[in-house]
């Protein structure tokens, strides 16, 4: 099936930009000895996980310490994960891990038998280094504890160790962070066997299919003050969570905001509905393959079903692979007592008659108004607790199995979103000091290929043109089309990496690794670097690729010039009436959905 370049083919302008991590001049191997041992303690999600491993790596080569495998707390056997698996290796390659960086750090399974003891007994200094610890940080606090103890632990929480911008003298360490990511840190043989199997699938259907991550996480809701673009219970979760972040000292704000102008200043996500009409005035057709990603969307299926009336194709993991797949990937797990909600015993007749009898004097007042019938699915749902007490319980032994869980279902939509043809953020570049999966995608397939189509939307932009048509979102007018067909068309290009390396990079390097990690292909036209306030380097300023890189670009140029050109004023139909109706009808007719459906 021929493709529409258009809406799938490579943006031409950044071609020339090649992966080039490999380690400039006078780069030495790591010798046989070494300052002394690190280990660490990891926690958060798949997206904190990765970007932690990446700073331990740096810091260990910046200390010259041999690194133990850090311990992912997600999936740690107390958290019920299969007795095959340790907690690296329940998502990644440990051999892998360990042969890649071979030139670059000394990395160990485990702490030598002579100090495991100590560990156990709290002998060797902790220290708990906040994701934007500078490299001085470490030379100064933690290399002379190292020195003196030989083992030092880190305790990592907030989704890295060390800032993600450094000084161009240090460029080395952050191509070590883009030589981990993007090669070292492979998934277990089995999570990616399943990945590739589910982008063949994809692929069978015989034409290219688009990735989509909502992005729609509690967490970063709540941080944002987004609730109030969600109804009834999801509200309350995410103020509760608000209130928590506040007392932790995470938000300096207000617990109630205006979710509206926060949607307007761009700092909430777009919904699903949104990302399916911007489509639209792209000129993705109805049969285009949309494949969701993300463990969970916060919100439940309900937010997909306006993308699904407009896209027949939406396809998760859950529908491109069987149950028997996705539990061969979990491995075999000690049963739990399932966690079944028991309804309070009814009362019996004679506590009835005496709770009458105690009821006071007569004649008694009317009782009062009934309250909203509660469903059956909100006495069982993950969120039950909300309607009865003022405090979120602790997770049980199965929530924790399901957290370890959705760090392979993340695995899995990360491999398909690298390997999309195109690929739409629902949130990005945030603002926030977490990496967010978005950003992390965006930056490997920026490092693998640069041309791909990876849109970049200013999120304060689109709400704006959403502005403009609030009342007619579904029939707008050809202008506004063009409009935003112009904005996702430049956030494509260096327009769009320009922002992201405004915005992105000083909260990830990985969602943004050029110049560092990068090369160019010599071209008619030179790139000239563009520079940002502070001096760093937001566009342009990569080296010149070695030559064997050179000839295999030029024999590609020479096969694409063959391509025909496709039209790019096309503009796409409006929705069917028949299509809005039913869209409609699925909306209104929900009184009892089950939000975590």
């Amino acid at each position: 099936v021929g493709r529409n370049k258009r809406l799938w083919g490579a943006v031409r302008s950044l071609e020339s930009l090649q992966p080039y991590a490999n380690p400039r001049n006078g780069y030495p191997v790591p010798g046989k000895t070494s300052n002394g041992f690190i280990y660490a303690k990891i926690f958060g999600g798949f997206e904190k996980i990765r970007s932690s491993i990446c700073d331990l790596v740096t810091i260990s080569r910046l200390l010259n310490a041999t690194l133990v495998i850090p311990e992912i707390q997600e999936s740690t056997r107390s958290k019920g994960i299969s007795y095959k698996f340790k907690s690296f290796s329940y998502l990644y390659d440990e051999e892998q891990f360990i042969a890649s960086l071979k030139n670059d750090v000394n990395i160990i399974k485990s702490l030598p038998e002579y100090f495991k003891s100590a560990r156990r007994r709290s002998e060797f200094p902790t220290f708990k280094p906040k994701s934007s610890a500078s490299p001085n940080y470490y030379v100064k606090e933690i290399l002379p504890s190292l020195k003196k103890a030989k083992v030092v632990g880190l305790i990592i929480m907030d989704g890295g160790c060390l800032q993600p911008i450094l000084p161009p003298i240090l460029s080395e360490f952050q191509r070590l962070r883009c030589r981990v990511a993007f090669h070292a840190l492979q998934f277990r043989p089995e999570i990616q066997i399943v990945g590739l199997r589910m982008v063949e699938r994809l692929r069978a259907w015989g034409q290219p299919f688009l990735a989509y991550h909502p992005g729609l996480v509690r967490d970063t809701l709540a941080y944002h003050g987004c609730a109030e673009l969600f109804q009834d219970v999801h509200t309350e979760l995410i103020q509760y969570r608000r209130e928590q972040m506040i007392k932790q000292g995470i938000v300096n704000d207000e617990l109630s905001v205006e979710s509206h102008i926060r949607r307007e200043n761009g700092s909430c996500p777009l919904m699903p509905e949104e990302v399916g009409l911007l489509l639209r005035a792209m000129g993705y057709p109805s049969n285009t393959i949309i494949y969701v990603a993300g463990s969970q969307t916060f919100g439940g299926q309900r937010l997909l079903i306006p993308l699904r009336a407009m896209f027949a194709n939406v396809v998760d993991r859950t529908s491109l692979c069987s149950k028997m797949e996705l539990s061969d990937l979990v491995g075999p797990e000690t049963p739990l007592p399932p966690d079944v909600f028991k309804m309070p015993n009814p009362k019996s007749e004679e506590q009835l008659k005496e709770e009458w009898n105690r009821a006071g004097p007569r004649p008694r007042p009317l009782p009062p108004p009934p309250d909203r019938p509660v469903y059956q699915h909100e006495k069982e749902g993950w969120y039950a607790w909300i309607t009865e007490n003022d405090k979120e319980p602790n997770p049980s032994p199965m929530d924790l199995r399901m957290q370890a869980h959705r760090l392979l279902w993340d695995a899995l939509d990360y491999i398909v979103s690298v390997e999309a043809d195109a690929f739409f953020p629902g949130f990005h570049s945030d603002g926030s000091r977490w990496p967010d999966f978005s950003g992390l995608v965006i930056g490997q397939r920026l490092y693998e290929r640069a041309s791909s189509r990876t849109y970049r939307p200013d999120r304060k932009k689109i709400a704006e043109l959403f502005n403009v048509i609030h009342d007619n979102m579904y029939h707008p007018k050809r202008n506004w089309i063009l409009s935003a067909r112009e904005h996702l068309n430049r956030s494509l290009s260096e327009e769009g990496l320009i922002r992201q390396s405004l915005l992105s990079k000083p909260t990830s390097f990985l969602s943004h690794p050029i110049p560092e990690c990068s090369c160019r292909i010599s071209s008619v036209e030179i790139t000239k670097p563009i520079e940002g306030k502070d001096g760093r380097i937001l566009f342009g300023g990569e080296p010149e690729c070695p030559k064997w890189m050179q000839s295999a670009r030029a024999e590609k140029a020479r096969t694409d010039e063959t391509e025909p050109a496709e039209d790019e004023n096309d503009v796409p139909e409006q929705l069917e009436p028949d299509v809005i109706s039913s869209l409609t009808s699925l909306i209104d007719h929900d009184e009892e959905w089950d939000p975590n459906d």
